[in-house]
């Protein structure tokens, strides 16, 4: 990069890379001020299958961003799953640098890092884009779990939006009775919370998903909202999708081996951060339109129905999900309980609780 062209990116950027060096050093990173002209090149793994839309339209167009933004001198090599490591190795994969970062998700850790969990979003509380990045953001959410993933030598850019949590399902949920033995595949802190409303949660691989569906393995299933399951085939071998979405906005993340972030000039990184939440709203709207978009074709196109559940179910779910919430904070503390309390915060103030 010419110095004409440094010089007035610096001055672009010169307020948002405050903010993301004085983030750095809080996890104890070098205020390294522009990356002089060094190359690099990252290779980021995503959980997200090739060959769905978003893939195509959201994934692969962040690294092209980057690596425009900052003129070449930072390239992302995309990869799909499997193709350096197992998703579920992912997380350890960055920590070793054999990743050197992932466009994955949170709740894949919440055994290694509890705290991941408030990224994919508590059910029944977040109702819109920017509640969700309020609390991130404004009210400092995400400072505390960056912490914790700089305790492993991974440093948390962010999390981007995929639209909310809708269920594909063969069973009709209308009422809190409904979720009764309700066979529905799972994960994370949502797992939890099904249980407690007297669902049978199981995990099942996404593979192995569709088949799940189509043989009465599960009954229902969520994978983000109606366009990620939508890009599943879920539509061929369900009869409902359930209504409204179960939070508005469900989060991946991306994360960056530590010593990689370390390298990069407050330049590189404040062109992460940016890109990041840029991608964020983008995802977010992309799905949202798409969600529309495939309710009609379900019903009109597969015969399909619409079932909207009763106000009750989500007031009973918010309950299970602060309940899950306070259980996550007395096991961690150090990061759970600290973001736990801001929820607890987060909910007053919009007047959930």
């Amino acid at each position: 990069m010419n110095k004409d062209n440094t010089m007035s990116r610096r001055k672009f950027l010169s307020v948002g890379a405050g903010a993301t060096v004085g983030a750095a050093a809080a996890i104890g990173a070098p205020a390294v001020i522009a990356s002089r002209n060094t190359k690099f090149k990252w290779r980021m793994q995503t959980h997200w299958p090739r060959g769905t839309w978003y893939y195509e339209e959201i994934f692969e167009p962040m690294a092209e961003q980057v690596k425009i933004a900052t003129d070449g001198e930072l390239e992302i090599e995309t990869h799909q799953p499997g193709s350096v490591v197992s998703t579920g190795d992912t997380l350890r994969a960055v920590q070793r640098g054999t990743l050197d970062s992932a466009f994955t998700w949170p709740s894949y850790w919440i055994g290694q890092i509890p705290v991941a969990g408030h990224l994919n979003g508590n059910l029944a509380t977040w109702e819109s884009h920017e509640e969700m990045h309020l609390f991130f953001y404004e009210m400092g959410a995400l400072d505390i779990i960056r912490e914790a993933y700089a305790a492993r030598g991974v440093y948390q850019l962010g999390p981007y939006s995929s639209a909310g949590i809708a269920l594909y399902s063969n069973r009709p949920i209308r009422t809190v009775s409904d979720f009764r033995g309700f066979n529905i595949r799972s994960t994370g802190t949502a797992a939890r919370v099904f249980e407690k409303m007297g669902a049978a949660p199981v995990f099942i691989g996404g593979g192995e998903l569709y088949q799940a569906l189509q043989t009465g393995v599960v009954e229902g299933t969520h994978w983000g909202g109606i366009a990620a399951g939508w890009a599943m085939n879920f539509q061929e071998v369900v009869d409902y999708i359930i209504r409204p979405d179960l939070v508005a906005h469900t989060n991946g993340e991306v994360i960056i081996n530590m010593d990689k972030w370390n390298e990069l000039g407050s330049d590189h990184k404040q062109v992460l951060d940016s890109v990041l939440r840029a991608t964020a709203i983008n995802s977010s709207a992309k799905f949202s339109h798409r969600d529309g978009i495939y309710m009609q074709e379900f019903v009109e196109n597969h015969g399909g129905e619409i079932v909207h559940m009763e106000d009750e179910v989500l007031e009973q779910m918010r309950v299970h999900s602060m309940a899950v919430v306070d259980e996550v904070s007395e096991r961690d503390p150090d990061y759970s309980g600290k973001v736990g309390a801001l929820l607890h915060e987060f909910m007053e103030l919009t007047g959930k609780l």
